[in-house]
């Protein structure tokens, strides 16, 4: 029973991670053109500026974050994480500076090791066999959240561009004092490791864990996928608003419906597909069906076209779990912490160049003076990183080593 307590904490810890992410989405274009009377294509070049410095700590700090959990356990570094969020959360509230929100997206990626550590954990409890669909539940809480989070954010928008920040540092403080009661330590003498400073240099990380037989190849196609999945979370305010004229509820919706799409494909279709086609043929089909998803998005001409696509973009999600499942298998038991800080490492490099490519072909391509109006421009160029991440995984797939594992 003390153990389905803690996974059932891990998981509403991922969930209330991810609404705390959505919850502000709906608001971001909002706030940021109160804070500083810009049009949308300026606000979404501010978005995808904060956007990026959160992704940059996250990089600075990940592989920190995880060697850390497997010198002291993966319960501390959670609650402490949770604590920083809720004051981050508190501060951007309040107050009425750009720079202000700059800071606290800097201390927020600082913070953000919540993702990373939760995996670990999961990686500590699963059986070599069960580490695909255990990150697919990890993926299905994050869709519980992206449920309630946006459709919560673009209701609580009718009070305000703060209401949401408010409710998401509330939800973040009573999740860590439950798991303050709840949390039980999975990193055992038997795992845990001394603390090389050295290995939580996040390059020297990159290095150490790609050295792994095979994994340097996988990495950098997580890069590719990563760059070109972040298209969702950076543009698709501004992409619907410009686009289908929708507001903050019709936003929030539309996030809702998507995340209701990916809590049913990683936390119960993958379980399905896992077994009968392996995790290797599952990443395929899932960069294959993202591909599809882009191009089909960048055509849609009305609104309504969107929620007939969602379903397509779930599925394109089950390509991460089953990727970390491989990976996973591939690294020795002592060093599951330092490879999802390095996983969490490599996406946020990806989450630090995704914005800023990503809403500056949007604003390029929606100004005023541009050469040619195309705001499905992000979604073209995230299909091509699609394509460049299936290309990779392909030569991967010709190694022995990891397949073997």
């Amino acid at each position: 029973m003390s153990r389905k307590l803690a996974v059932y904490f891990v998981l509403m810890t991922i969930v209330i991670d991810a609404m705390g992410i959505g919850i502000i989405m709906p608001v971001m274009p909002d706030l940021i053109r109160e804070l500083r009377g810009a049009d949308l294509s300026d606000a979404a070049l501010w978005g995808g500026v904060l956007s990026s410095s959160f992704a940059v700590m996250q990089f600075l700090c990940g592989a920190a974050v995880g060697n850390l959990s497997d010198r002291y356990g993966r319960r501390p570094i959670l609650l402490a994480s949770l604590g920083v969020v809720a004051v981050d959360y508190i501060i951007m509230g309040f107050t009425n500076s750009i720079w202000i929100v700059f800071l606290g997206r800097i201390v927020g990626g600082i913070a953000s090791a919540t993702q990373s550590t939760a995996s670990a954990y999961m990686a500590d409890i699963s059986k070599p066999e069960e580490k695909a669909q255990n990150f697919g539940l990890i993926g299905a809480a994050f869709g519980i959240g992206f449920i309630l989070g946006p459709l919560l954010g673009g209701l609580l928008s009718e009070f305000g561009s703060r209401a949401p920040f408010f409710a998401a540092a509330a939800l973040a403080t009573l999740n860590m004092c439950m798991g303050y009661f709840v949390l039980n330590e999975t990193v055992t003498d038997t795992i845990r490791r001394p603390l090389e400073i050295r290995r939580m240099n996040p390059f020297r990380a990159l290095k150490h864990v790609g050295s792994f037989p095979g994994l340097g190849m996988l990495l950098g196609m997580f890069f590719f996928h990563q760059v070109a999945f972040f298209v969702y979370p950076t543009v698709w305010a501004y992409y619907t608003q410009l686009r289908y004229d929708w507001q903050a509820l019709q936003v929030g919706i539309s996030l809702m419906a998507f995340g209701i799409g990916m809590a049913v494909v990683q936390g119960g279709l993958i379980r399905l597909i896992v077994p009968r086609i392996g995790e290797w043929n599952t990443v395929i089909m899932g960069l294959v069906v993202s591909i599809i998803a882009f191009i089909l998005i960048g055509s849609a001409t009305q609104g309504w076209m969107i929620y007939a696509i969602i379903p397509l973009c779930s599925i394109g999600l089950i390509t991460s779990p089953a990727l970390s499942g491989i990976m996973s298998r591939a690294t020795p038991d002592n060093a599951q912490g330092e490879l999802q800080g390095v996983m969490t490492a490599v996406g946020a490099i990806g989450t630090i160049i995704s914005p800023l490519m990503m809403t500056g072909s949007f604003s390029y391509f929606t100004r005023p003076d541009a050469p040619v109006h195309f705001p499905s421009a992000p979604f073209a160029l995230a299909m091509v990183l699609e394509l460049i991440a299936l290309g990779l995984f392909m030569v991967a797939m010709r190694g022995q080593v990891v397949r073997a594992k």
